[in-house]
């Protein structure tokens, strides 16, 4: 990670977990804090972060809530950090729209490497930076991906995805003309090694086919490339500010 290059927010309510984290990431990222649910509401909705790092125990309303109140208007991914450590804490957590859980006491290096795997799958500036950019959208005649939104529109129409569609949609838009293999997309998108679930992404791209389809009778845009993988094709779109790829 570059200096600069994330922008994180860390509301916790004990500032040596705040000072810990900012130790391991100040050098990699711009980093923002809250010791109160109500101030890390606030900085949420109103900025733009790749990262929001939450301790559930957050004074106020409580970190699950606040965490749930975000994420009825923004998609920035969050991870909880919290003294619970139950199954039933953690599903709540989850429910509530975190995209990772962490129990205190914690392990340092874990954490960054737990950071470094979110903003891997689904920061915006490593989502776009291959890809013609206008208003944080991916443009193409028949795509268009709202990043910030997790809005997917094909030929004009909005197109319904379970997380798991949207982040393999996500991942081929990323490369966008090149084959991705079966093995590479199980180990990016839903971080497996076992060739016994390829099956998982076969039958994830015939959903998005029939979802494109349904929306879009004929349309065609993940290519089956037999004996590689998948590959997802559109030309650019010509928009003003908006450069096609070569």
């Amino acid at each position: 990670m570059k200096k600069g290059h994330y922008r994180v927010l860390v509301a916790d309510q004990e500032e040596r977990i705040r000072h810990l984290i900012r130790a391991h990431l100040e050098k990699d990222a711009i980093l923002e804090e809250a010791d109160t649910c109500e101030k890390a509401i606030m900085l949420a909705l109103d900025k733009q972060y790749d990262l929001i790092i939450m301790d559930g125990m957050l004074p106020g309303i409580g970190g699950i809530e606040a965490c749930r109140m975000i994420r009825d208007f923004k998609s920035t991914p969050m991870l909880i950090v919290s003294d619970k450590a139950g199954e039933r804490d953690r599903i709540e957590g989850f429910q509530a729209g975190a995209d990772d859980y962490v129990t205190k006491p914690f392990s340092p290096k874990e954490f960054v490497l737990r950071i470094r795997a979110l903003l891997k799958r689904t920061s915006p500036e490593r989502f776009w930076q291959q890809e013609p950019v206008l208003r944080n959208q991916f443009l193409r005649p028949r795509l268009v991906i709202e990043h910030y939104a997790r809005r997917v529109l094909v030929a004009g129409k909005e197109m319904s995805l379970t997380l798991k569609e949207y982040e393999l949609l996500h991942y081929l838009a990323m490369h966008i003309g090149k084959v991705c293999s079966r093995e590479l997309l199980l180990q990016e998108v839903w971080q497996r090694d076992s060739e016994a679930d390829e099956r998982i992404v076969d039958t994830h791209v015939k959903r998005l086919r029939e979802k494109m389809n349904f929306l879009s009778p004929g349309c065609d845009l993940i290519k089956t490339i037999w004996g590689l993988g998948y590959r997802l094709e559109d030309q650019p779109l010509q928009s003003p500010g908006v450069q096609p790829c070569s």
